[in-house]
């Protein structure tokens, strides 16, 4: 699967005060790399707002998103992990340590993406590495794994 991810696309440790800012934060990252226009970030807030936190996939994860149409320009991910975890009100999963928002151009890219990263995370290894990882190299290792 071809996506950008490089780590200028990657925040380590950062202090948030909510899931909002959270989200913003991986949604600038996409935007400061031409993968997606202001409105999405907008969008990708106003869908939980909206729908709830179904985003909260797992302890710990939540992927962020929103549709192509939304101002998607690229395939691609940005990852932000928080110094301290925030709740998005999701029951079981709360609270959350790592955000990784992804832009894709159509569906088809949409779910290849997904099924990469469900593949790369399924990996309990991978997974508690990316939490713990200081830097945005580790990351970028980790996620860019095919598997």
């Amino acid at each position: 699967m071809n996506y950008i991810l490089n780590k200028s696309l990657v925040k380590t440790n950062v202090k948030v005060n909510d899931w909002i800012q959270a989200v913003r934060i991986a949604g600038d990252l996409l935007i400061k790399n031409d993968l997606a226009e202001a409105r999405f970030v907008d969008a990708m807030i106003n869908i939980v707002k909206e729908k709830g936190p179904y985003i909260v996939i797992s302890k710990n994860l939540a992927i962020p998103h929103a549709r192509p149409e939304d101002g998607a320009k690229k395939i691609g991910i940005s990852v932000v992990t928080l110094e301290k975890p925030v709740k998005f009100g999701h029951k079981q999963n709360d609270p959350v340590k790592v955000i990784i928002a992804l832009t894709s151009i159509d569906e088809k890219s949409h779910i290849e993406l997904i099924s990469h990263l469900a593949r790369v995370l399924s990996n309990k290894q991978n997974f508690e590495k990316l939490k713990t990882a200081n830097n945005e190299n580790e990351i970028v290792k980790i996620l860019g794994k095919e598997v």
